[in-house]
């Protein structure tokens, strides 16, 4: 099985992937055209990244890719529909950097309560200014709202407690008693958060509704200073909003993602929103721990020994929630060389189209039982047909789903 690693990836989880009987290939610089040339050189079978977009021209380029592995929680740099048109499973590492995460986002808290980069910054250039920064508020006793409680807006609230914060949260899938087993205060939506707490921390995932979620709305419902920390995805804030914040009503943001952010490991940008006074950045490394990336190189090496053990891609995001099938054919069978074969192109003949399917054993290997998810009813004659297609058919039953 050839594995191409066009990202950074621990050099224990390159061996533990070669021990498990990999052909792996690692280059951690392959960007763009780069990738393009060597998705079609190497030809793999499964693919991990990180931070590395994977499009079109990638999947085309490697006709026999059938596993791309994100390691880490998201998927939004990969082109999800595109493999999915493919039959190319997407998979990924969630909860696995969420203690990283949570410790950035707490850092950025903390650095802006008490303004440590403005005050590192001038120490470095040789100037004094302790008048200047031994005002600040402290933030026991004020109000962290989360957006998103997924494993890092989770491992958020036992820090805030440590630190005497009060929580109030918004999450899909958060109930009100789901809220009071955490802790925290529930909000039926994200405009609630915003307009209970003065600390706001961003923890969902990107997609077209959390776009923009972050505006003048929400931002206009927060009291005058009060601070934003985003380690999630650059484009949930609407970044010109948040630049009218900072300026107009002396808000402060930490930012570990932004708008247009660089693609590449290191290279010249313009400041943007970072030249305003309160806001600081850090370069997208909320997951860049040594621990975090042991946690998601260990999760993606048992996502590859899974699949090739068992044919199960574990953590997979891009499989149908459900299929359209409406009846359910049981096929009770010896286990016999071609019965199976017998009665999809009985199926085929027919022209009911096969959604999803299994085939179990039984123990001591003589029987076994396949179950069909088949788009429309077989009639009476077509279940006849079914039986008659091999003499090792014991039962067939078709029930509606």
């Amino acid at each position: 099985m050839k594995v191409l690693v066009a990202d950074k990836f621990p050099d224990d989880g390159l061996d533990a992937l070669r021990t498990s009987g990999c052909d792996v290939v690692s280059d951690p610089d392959l960007k763009d055209d780069a990738l393009v040339a060597a998705f079609r050189e190497v030809s793999p079978e499964i693919v991990i990244v990180r931070s590395t977009k994977i499009q079109k021209p990638h999947l085309v380029a490697a006709p026999a890719l059938a596993l791309i592995i994100r390691a880490g929680a998201g998927v939004n740099t990969i082109d999800v529909g595109e493999a999915s048109s493919r039959g190319v499973y997407v998979a990924n590492c969630p909860g696995k950097n969420s203690v990283a995460v949570a410790e950035l986002a707490f850092a950025h808290l903390l650095s802006m309560d008490r303004r440590l980069v403005d005050g590192a910054s001038d120490l470095r250039a040789g100037k004094w200014d302790k008048k200047g920064y031994q005002k600040a508020q402290g933030i026991c006793g004020r109000t962290l709202g989360l957006l998103g409680l997924g494993g890092i807006g989770r491992e958020m609230i036992p820090r805030a407690r440590a630190f005497g914060l009060g929580v109030i949260a918004w999450s899909r899938s958060l109930t009100p008693s789901r809220a009071d087993e955490l802790g925290v205060v529930f909000a039926g939506a994200p405009l609630a958060v915003a307009e209970s707490c003065d600390i706001l921390s961003i923890h969902v995932a990107l997609n077209d509704e959390t776009r923009g979620l972050v505006g003048e709305e929400l931002l206009g419902a927060m009291p005058d200073g009060a601070f934003i920390i985003n380690t999630s995805r650059g484009d949930v804030v609407d970044q010109n909003a948040l630049e009218r914040a900072v300026r107009e009503r002396g808000f402060r943001a930490g930012l570990d993602v932004f708008a247009n952010e660089p693609t590449s490991g290191s290279g010249d940008l313009e400041p943007g929103i970072f030249a305003l006074e309160g806001v600081q950045g850090t370069h997208h490394i909320g997951a860049s721990t040594s621990q975090a990336q042991a946690a998601v190189a260990t999760e993606a090496v048992r996502i590859v020994r899974t699949y090739l053990a068992e044919g199960v891609v574990l953590n997979c995001v891009n499989l149908a929630d459900h299929a359209d099938a409406t009846h359910l054919l049981v096929v009770r069978h010896r286990d016999q060389v071609g019965v199976l074969a017998n009665v999809l192109d009985t199926l085929r003949e027919a022209d009911v189209n096969v959604q999803e399917m299994e085939n179990v054993l039984f123990k001591g290997g003589d029987a076994a039982c396949a179950r069909i998810q088949i788009a429309r009813a077989p009639d009476s004659s077509l279940v006849d047909r079914i039986r008659a297609s091999s003499e090792h058919i014991l039962a067939v039953s078709v029930n509606a789903l």
